[in-house]
């Protein structure tokens, strides 16, 4: 249980993600939506953070940020741009996260061998090929 649980809440928070992307007014300014999004988000942080934390003191942890929340901050924003755009242009929902997370788990396979010289193997070979096919297929 303790490796379905996080899985199990990425699939769900995933699911919502999507439709949520997909309903979001069209007329409506993505970086407005967004930051509506972002201050929800940072309420519900907050709120977790006094929920979960034993040393209230947000200032101790906000002295251990580094580079990494700036670039995960706007990678996120670029995400979000990106799917409520995909969206907009008349990507439908079923095939949306297929192909990202397709094209996503190739390019991180090979993110893994480069930066993380993580090992490959004669099956994860096999398998981005795969992917690639299916990719392939679901673009005709």
């Amino acid at each position: 249980m303790q490796m379905l649980w996080p899985i199990m809440v990425v699939v769900a928070a995933n699911t919502l993600y999507h439709i949520c992307a997909k309903q979001t007014p069209e007329g409506l300014n993505a970086f407005a939506s967004l930051g509506m999004t972002y201050f929800v988000a940072m309420v519900a942080s907050l709120v977790m953070f006094f929920a979960t934390a034993t040393d209230k003191n947000i200032g101790h942890e906000l002295a251990k940020v580094n580079w990494t929340s700036l670039i995960f901050g706007i990678s996120i924003v670029a995400l979000e741009f990106g799917y409520l755009n995909v969206y907009r242009v008349g990507w439908k929902v079923s095939t949306v996260s297929l192909v990202a997370n397709i094209a996503l788990a190739v390019i991180l396979l090979v993110v893994g061998v480069l930066v993380y010289k993580e090992a490959i193997t004669l099956r994860q070979v096999i398998g981005m090929a795969v992917c690639v096919v299916g990719l392939v297929l679901i673009g005709k």
